[in-house]
């Protein structure tokens, strides 16, 4: 695993000390030793590195990461270019289309939105290959509710997007009334008609920072 080497370390260095990381870390290396793991080792902590702290503006928390061959690179509902676009994302740019008029792209890497304040973050940050939520329980969660803990207290408007059961349980951590909490069904095509579609997230989250006096996401994926 990378270090975290930006301000998000002095956020979450205390977690690095606790018993529950030192046993995470340990089972995580012996993963990577002896199974396919994704996604690659150096991309885990991705989404920090990306997008630190002092500049998140807005959160949008997944569940773990895709676990088919070359997909996940440590951003949520991203893949990197050259890989198929996954049914969720494809349904997230439906939206987005829907939702500002943006053209749909022909690939699924959304680094673009992390370099602008997009904090794309997993609640899981591993798993195996081909075993959906292989790596839940091992002690991630408690490391992401640090960072939402962080998240929380910032002292500054953001948006936290919470699509889906899972994410939309983080809501009850969310208590600081300078920020935004937008929640919607997953874009999953299993629940993206029961209100996904039609939630606008995009344009209320621009709204949102524009009336705050934060500049806008530019969410066009070129």
């Amino acid at each position: 695993m990378t270090a975290i080497n930006n301000d998000w370390l002095d956020a979450l260095k205390g977690e690095f000390k606790k018993p529950y990381y030192k046993e995470l870390f340990e089972k995580v290396n012996e993963e990577y030793r002896t199974r396919l793991i994704f996604p690659p080792a150096e991309d885990i902590f991705n989404a920090f590195h990306l997008t630190p702290l002092s500049k998140v503006k807005v959160v949008i928390i997944g569940q773990d990461p895709y676990h088919n061959n070359g997909q996940a690179h440590g951003l949520c509902f991203s893949v990197k270019k050259g890989v198929a676009v996954p049914p969720s994302l494809v349904n997230i740019y439906k939206e987005l289309h829907d939702d500002l008029g943006c053209t749909i792209p022909d690939h699924g890497c959304l680094t673009k939105w992390a370099q602008q304040g997009v904090l794309m973050l997993n609640t899981v940050l591993t798993v195996r290959a081909h075993e959906a939520n292989s790596h839940k329980g091992i002690g991630w969660e408690e490391f992401t509710d640090a960072a939402i803990l962080a998240l929380n207290a910032q002292d500054r408007p953001i948006v936290f997007i919470l699509w889906g059961a899972p994410a939309q349980r983080k809501a009850k951590m969310l208590n600081n009334p300078k920020h935004l909490i937008l929640k919607a069904p997953h874009p999953s095509p299993l629940s993206a008609y029961r209100g996904f579609f039609g939630s606008k997230p995009f344009s209320q989250t621009n709204e949102f920072l524009k009336a705050n006096g934060v500049e806008p996401v530019d969410w066009q994926i070129e």
